[in-house]
């Protein structure tokens, strides 16, 4: 167990940190799939640039490392386009 203030403050601050970013990464798994799972083109070309804010935002927070949010918009970008 910790035994300083600051240590035992930073394991609170951690936890709800951790509780906050699985909220997140949870939601934005969800509307991937919800995303993927669109036929419509023009459906899908109206809610690209909502998933991709949603995307960046996480990425910027480090929610989800930058590299997977390159690899997640460029996969979306090239489902749009193959639909």
């Amino acid at each position: 167990m910790a035994n300083h203030k600051s240590s035992l403050k930073r394991i609170r601050s951690n936890e709800t940190k951790r509780i906050s970013n699985r909220y997140y990464a949870k939601t934005m798994r969800n509307a991937l799939k919800a995303f993927r799972e669109l036929s419509d083109k023009a459906t899908a070309s109206e809610k690209l640039p909502k998933m991709l804010s949603m995307i960046d935002k996480l990425a910027k927070k480090s929610v989800i490392h930058k590299n997977k949010a390159g690899n997640l918009k460029s996969k979306l970008m090239r489902k749009v386009n193959t639909l």
